[in-house]
């Protein structure tokens, strides 16, 4: 509908939030997702090439897990400072200068010759690492329509677990032929390409643009692209968006808010722990079981995939709550029955076999691989779907930086899990690792039953 010739602005927000989800919203979608694929998979370069480097350096990997913290604490700070960054010059400045540090650093990595060198890399890394997820979180969901906001968050940090398959299938590929050094170089080299690819072809936020009248030439671009053509002498305006102190932490603890916010940091954490304790310590525990540690990170992984865009799925038409709780729920059963199950080795693969072939029978192998895919799908899925429960919960004028906060405290959990996950297997194994993973998803079942804003059910489904 044209505005009337009196009204001098034109209130963009049905424009974004109640228009078609074309193609080319599609595509600026899976440009922000492929920064998070290289984001999960360099995230798991380091757990794949520990054995590798270990051997040729005499370290045992349990001496690596200081390399796993101090990543966590890089991951913590770029989260929310790159958040903030976001908030106040750009989602697409944070989200570039974020694949650009983690690409750089861990090219650099494959010239490193122990430990020390490997871990100031890794803090670098990290700050990048952190720092693609909220700004990715919070692109997708201001690109497309209101109706489609859940799905393409999901869509972008389903990334992550893809990511995971993607370095599972390089290591296999490249660790035998060039070593950990080749791993690095290529886990290096190609976000470095796509951040150059993501300076030509992706948009700033059409949120933030909206809030600075310099850039509506910019925001006037997009929406032509996107299907909605506006005058020149036309101003622009937002009207759903509710006034908040942009980019400001506090902004993030007043009443409104608070009680969400404390929820969800409770989540991210808990969520956090169990998802890095499997990142990290999950290819040692499958060594320890005699089984193929690419195949079982690719159960893992896969599973996360499928649940993460089955997640999406469900709350576009029943919301967060019930889909949330439900998953993390699932999550804790799936870590009780793997505690009490002996594990041996099989396929993904054969797996597949098994399930499109009714006639063939589930050996013990297949039984574990199985309940690798269902702890990926669970525990994966309820991480995912928590950047679209913050990217929800928080206005835009917060948004990156209430998703990068709540995402930087998880990582406190990431840093928990470099030391808990050695204590757990050496202190008790199999069993007491598994009973710990589904110790965390309670917490986190908890916490999320907490958060009050949950995505609704949309009305006559």
């Amino acid at each position: 509908m044209n505005p009337a010739p009196e009204n001098k602005s034109v209130d963009i927000a049905p424009l974004l939030d109640d228009g078609r989800w074309t193609p080319y919203l599609m595509l600026l979608v899976g440009l922000t997702a492929l920064a998070i694929v290289f984001d999960g998979a360099d995230i798991q370069l380091l757990g794949l090439a520990i054995p590798s480097m270990g051997k040729e350096w005499g370290v045992e990997r349990e001496a690596f897990a200081s390399l796993f913290a101090v990543g966590m604490v890089g991951m913590m700070i770029g989260g929310s400072t790159a958040g903030l960054i976001g908030d106040r010059v750009g989602r697409k400045t944070a989200l570039i200068g974020s694949v650009t540090v983690f690409g750089v650093a861990t090219l650099a990595m494959s010239k490193v010759n122990g430990v020390d060198a490997l871990g100031l890399l890794r803090l670098l890394a990290g700050l990048g690492l952190g720092g693609a997820m909220p700004n990715a979180a919070a692109l997708a969901s201001e690109y497309v329509p209101r109706r489609k906001r859940y799905v393409a968050v999901t869509l972008t940090i389903v990334c992550v677990p893809l990511g995971g398959m993607l370095a599972a299938y390089l290591a296999g590929l490249i660790l035998p032929a060039f070593g950990w050094r080749g791993l690095f170089v290529v886990g290096g080299l190609i976000p470095m390409g796509l951040a150059l690819q993501l300076l030509f072809l992706l948009p700033e936020s059409p949120r933030f643009l909206v809030t600075r009248q310099q850039r509506w030439p910019e925001l006037r671009n997009f929406l032509r692209r996107a299907g909605h053509a506006i005058p020149a002498e036309m101003g622009l305006t937002d009207s759903t968006e509710k006034p908040a102190a942009r980019g400001s932490l506090p902004a993030l603890f007043v009443p409104a808010l608070l009680r969400d916010t404390l929820a969800l940091w409770g989540a991210f954490l808990s969520c956090m722990l169990a998802v890095y304790t499997c990142f990290n310590w999950l290819p040692t525990l499958l060594t320890k079981a005699a089984m193929n540690v690419s195949d079982g990170m690719l159960a893992f992984n896969l599973g996360g995939v499928f649940g993460a865009l089955g997640g999406g799925f469900l709350i576009s038409r029943l919301g967060s709550k019930p889909v949330m709780l439900t998953l993390a729920g699932g999550a804790v059963v799936v870590g009780v029955l793997m505690a009490n199950m002996t594990m041996s080795s099989g396929s993904a693969v054969t797996l597949m076999l098994v399930l499109l072939d009714g006639n063939l029978t589930m050996g013990p192998g297949s039984a574990t691989t199985l309940m690798l895919v269902l702890l990926g799908c669970m525990i994966n899925a309820v991480q995912v779907t928590m950047y679209a429960l913050a990217a929800h919960v928080y206005p835009a004028a917060v948004r990156a930086t209430g998703v990068g906060s709540a995402a930087s405290f998880g990582r406190v959990g990431g840093l928990l899990s470099s030391y808990t996950g050695v204590w757990a297997l050496q202190g008790g194994g199999t069993g007491t690792y598994f009973y710990f993973l589904a110790s965390a998803m309670a917490v986190s079942l908890v916490a999320l039953a907490l958060v009050t804003h949950h995505v609704p059910r949309p009305t006559g489904k």
